[in-house]
């Protein structure tokens, strides 16, 4: 691999990192629009690759919020994670039934709708 795109995909890995750290997202919302529109990755690639990465991204910062800061609710936590396992099988079951377009598609109108929220409220 080129010197120039491990750089690259290093300064992708901070900023998903940073934005993981600062807001608790990193993964789909950093570097799948990155790996797409930087390194030509299509939806289904980049999504694989991301979530391969954010597992320990995830984990140093869930990690960093509970030890340090007291920032995690240990319970909810473990809540969230059977439904969320039940989501992701159905998530990824239709992700690769629908073309790779309509899933960028979907996804930009939903980072759209949420940075819309985020802005009014």
């Amino acid at each position: 691999m080129e010197s120039r795109r491990i750089w690259g995909l290093a300064a992708v890995g901070t900023l998903a990192g940073a934005f993981s750290g600062l807001f608790g997202v990193g993964g789909g919302t950093v570097i799948v629009p990155m790996l797409i529109a930087l390194y030509g990755y299509g939806e289904r690639l980049a999504t694989g690759t991301s979530l391969a990465a954010i597992i320990l991204i995830a984990l140093l910062a869930a990690g960093m919020q509970g030890g340090l800061y007291g920032n995690v609710d240990l319970s909810t936590g473990l809540i969230l994670v059977g439904p969320a396992i039940l989501g992701v099988v159905a998530g990824t079951a239709i992700q690769q039934r629908i073309p790779e377009k309509t899933v960028s598609f979907i996804f930009a109108l939903l980072l759209i709708g949420v940075a819309i929220e985020m802005v009014v409220t």
